[in-house]
């Protein structure tokens, strides 16, 4: 059986690595909680506690990576609140333990903040020259390059949506909300199921040294999605700001529905 490792079991990690095992992959899953060990280990993951730092990593690192032949990074960059972190610098402490080890394939979980909202292209591909505009965007497409830039090994970059799914949906911070800026912006989201299954896809089929979008091929404007979410959840509707003009961008997922032939799970969001 194929070994992976994942580095962060988190909203999507767990799950993830939970339907990995099923599919028959030994799967060594990351958590920066003691108490999330017991929880992995019941899961049926090797679990490791590890955290990655500016400084360094606090961990057994290289038992964590040692054997597999994939490892999958899903660790977001903390750039809310008053303490933020310069992600850049803990890919870069990370790679030369991946140089060292027997990883040969890297899926690095990214987003698709790394295009801007304002580009002149309003279809945006894996062709569309990424500008992003929030720091997060930033760094995140700084270590897509660090990343695959890399020989050592070859990676595969998914750029998901806004993520969605149990316990998890945007609506739950417009409640309410009056001015609301960009109402006919399209949404660009993914539900957690189709985040899962498409990385499945691309372990399956070992395609890798690529970059994709991932997006629900699902775009009504903004105002209208989430006045009706809300009006699903009974909650306070959202009031949006229709007096100034609305800016936004739609994510073209055709790459991955034709180069992994992927039908979405949740098209409807």
């Amino acid at each position: 059986m194929k070994k992976i490792s994942l580095l962060g079991c988190g909203w999507l990690g767990l799950p993830l690595a939970k339907s990995l095992i099923e599919k028959g992959f030994l799967v060594k899953g990351s958590t920066t909680s003691s108490a999330k060990i017991s929880i992995l280990e019941k899961a049926g993951i090797e679990p490791f506690l590890l955290e990655l730092s500016e400084t360094g990593i606090n961990g057994d690192i290289s038992s964590f990576l040692e054997n597999s032949e994939f490892l999958i990074l899903d660790i977001p960059p903390k750039l809310r609140g008053l303490q933020k972190e310069n992600f850049v610098t803990k890919i870069e402490n990370l790679i030369p333990y991946i140089e060292k080890s027997s990883i040969g394939k890297v899926l690095f979980v990214s987003s698709t903040s790394v295009y801007s909202d304002t580009n002149s292209v309003k279809l945006i591909t894996e062709e569309t020259i990424p500008y992003p505009e929030t720091e997060s965007g930033k760094q995140l497409l700084e270590a897509e390059q660090l990343l695959q830039n890399n020989t050592s090994f070859k990676t595969t970059v998914v750029r998901f949506g806004g993520l969605i799914g149990e316990n998890r949906h945007p609506i739950h911070f417009l409640v309410g909300r009056q001015h609301i800026e960009n109402p006919d912006s399209p949404i660009n989201l993914i539900h957690q199921l189709d985040c899962i299954v498409i990385i499945q896809a691309i372990l399956m089929k070992n395609y890798f040294g690529e970059i994709v979008n991932a997006v629900a091929p699902f775009h009504p404007n903004r105002a209208t999605y989430y006045t009706q979410k809300a009006i699903e959840l009974n909650l306070p509707l959202p009031e949006f700001d229709q007096s100034k003009p609305s800016f936004g961008k739609t994510i073209s997922s055709e790459k991955i529905e034709r180069v992994l032939n992927y039908t979405f799970q949740k098209p409807q969001l």
